[in-house]
């Protein structure tokens, strides 16, 4: 049972992974797995979900700059 225990742990595919549109539709969500990834890149930084999250983060921050420059 522990065994079961530490390798569902280390799965990419615990929970839902979220699209970067999903991500960036969905603030709160993106900012608490960004948190999350950051937190432990050690063992998330390559999954999905965080991958998403920083994709997801990139383009906002573009929009953002975009939107700053045309005001």
């Amino acid at each position: 049972m522990t065994v079961l225990g530490l390798l569902a742990g280390c799965s990419d595919d615990i929970g839902p992974t979220y699209t970067v549109e999903e991500l960036i539709r969905d603030e709160s969500l993106l900012s608490r797995i960004l948190t999350e990834c950051r937190n432990n890149p050690g063992d998330l930084g390559g999954a999905s979900n965080c991958v998403n999250a920083e994709a997801a983060d990139g383009k906002l921050r573009l929009q953002n700059m975009r939107e700053a420059l045309r005001n």
